[in-house]
């Protein structure tokens, strides 16, 4: 596709050597032909105006004018009165063609319960655009330079508020780091963990084991250890017998089981920090979402000086906004600024005055509040599809998010249950895939119903109802 561009049109790069004997006229001929020749300027891509080029290229119009012409003449350019010079859909060598894309065709999905995502269609655009709009004017011209790699103050201390608020955390503005989502907030941990000596850290089995974390580990050059996950969150005897001196851990809804980490484990898990000089590495993904109980305070508030928190607005808002933030313990603080700095700067700042802006009016409130109520919706619409055409399967993990845990009979294959579904247009994820050891059994499934509507999520459980039964249909 050509680009389209607004005004005189794009500069482009020819070079005119005035100290050769060939005119001037003569090389911007050769330098178009070559260019059009090669694609590096693509059929109906749009060129300057002559007044334009002239101006670039230090030359009179009239130069120009009669090398447009000339090139028309020749089939290399296209013109109309009144339109742009466009480049003609011919001329591109034969000797170096630009291979045709093939079209894939898009799958279209009765329902797909991917789960992880948000509902983007709700994504508060107008809400967005409002704080943008309310930020930017008022925004002092210092904001502009590159800043603090922590981050905007005014973001921070509006989070640190806001965290203390809602998820009781031991927030410090100075002590906060905001970075480009969970990812890279990992990424400077452990970066940072390794050049302290700790070459080992454990991760919660099933958690995060579809590749990108794990791989995020070894890239940092930490060893990735797997502790078992129980109805009371992750087992910290077996934590201590992984000779792991940080942990990685989701305590609000464990990822992807939906246990919330119990108490007395709770507990557990900071004495276990206190006793080997450890590390815990709290993920608060979506405990703003919560159906079935008072809502659970974050770790962080029971150990600041141990717990590196890491949370985002990647499914309170969505993904695209890349904006997430880090609450370092006081010892690991300046080294996470410090790599932080070397490896970005900071975190782009005028998408953080907006959120900021969004936070501290309340609308950003107003939309958890609102999306909780939707999310609560669809995880009944699945309880009831279930209910009415499944009764057999068993659902955990409700109480927090928008996803859940589906227990298939025993003697079904989690793999062919999925693949069925996917001939049914039913998108279908194993829980096999969160395992270390990849294990299928049990067989279970990890639900999203986040960027599902109600009707979808109905519909998708009433086509392969059988299929997660196990049971015969007539159209098998």
């Amino acid at each position: 596709m050509s680009i389209e561009w607004a005004g005189l049109g794009p500069e482009l790069l020819l070079r005119l050597d005035r100290t050769r004997s060939q005119p001037l006229r003569a090389q911007l001929e050769q330098g178009l032909r070559e260019a059009i020749r090669t694609g590096r300027l693509a059929p109906g891509e749009r060129l300057p105006s002559s007044r334009e080029l002239a101006r670039q290229l230090g030359v009179s119009r009239g130069l120009v004018q009669e090398c447009y012409g000339q090139l028309h003449a020749e089939g290399y350019l296209s013109t109309r009165v009144g339109s742009a010079t466009r480049v003609a859909q011919v001329g591109v060598d034969a000797a170096a063609p630009v291979p045709p894309q093939p079209d894939v065709p898009a799958v279209t999905l009765l329902a797909d319960f991917r789960s992880g995502l948000p509902d983007l269609a709700s994504f508060p655009r107008g809400d967005w655009l409002w704080a943008q709009r309310e930020s930017l004017p008022s925004a002092p011209t210092a904001v502009f330079d590159y800043g603090d790699p922590r981050g905007s103050v005014v973001l921070r201390e509006v989070l640190a508020g806001y965290l203390r608020r809602v998820r009781a955390a031991a927030s410090d503005p100075q002590r906060m780091v905001v970075c480009n989502g969970f990812a890279e907030g990992l990424v400077l941990t452990l970066r940072v963990l390794r050049s302290r000596g700790i070459r080992r850290v454990a991760f919660e089995d099933p958690g995060y084991g579809d590749g990108e974390t794990s791989a995020a580990a070894v890239h940092c050059g930490v060893d990735a250890v797997p502790v078992p996950v129980d109805e009371s969150g992750i087992d910290v005897r077996a934590l201590e017998a992984s000779g792991a001196r940080a942990v990685l851990v989701t305590p609000a809804h464990q990822w992807p089981t939906g246990v919330v980490l119990a108490p007395l484990r709770r507990h557990a898990l900071v004495a276990w920090a206190q006793a080997c000089d450890g590390i815990l590495i709290e993920d608060d993904y979506d405990a703003e979402f919560r159906y079935d109980r008072d809502p659970v305070g974050a770790v962080h508030g029971l150990a600041a000086d141990r717990v590196v928190h890491l949370g985002t607005v990647s499914k309170s808002l969505a993904p695209a906004v890349r904006l997430g933030w880090i609450l370092c313990p006081p010892e690991l603080a300046d080294a996470i600024v410090e790599e932080k700095k070397l490896t970005d700067r900071g975190s782009p700042v005028l998408d953080q005055l907006t959120l900021a802006t969004l936070v501290r009016s309340g609308r950003y409130d107003r939309h958890l509040r609102r999306m909780r109520s939707r999310y609560g919706r669809r995880r009944q619409a699945l309880v009831d599809a279930l209910g009415a055409h499944a009764p057999q399967i068993r659902l955990t993990g409700l109480a927090a998010g928008f996803h859940a845990v589906a227990h298939l009979p025993a003697h079904l294959d989690e793999a062919t249950v999925i693949a069925a579904a996917r001939d049914r247009s039913v998108g279908l994820y194993g829980m096999s895939t969160y395992r270390a050891s990849r294990s299928a059994i049990p067989p279970q499934l990890v639900l999203g119903f986040g960027n599902l509507t109600e009707r979808a999520i109905t519909r998708g459980i009433a086509t392969i109802a059988h299929v997660l039964t196990g049971e015969r249909h007539d159209s098998d």
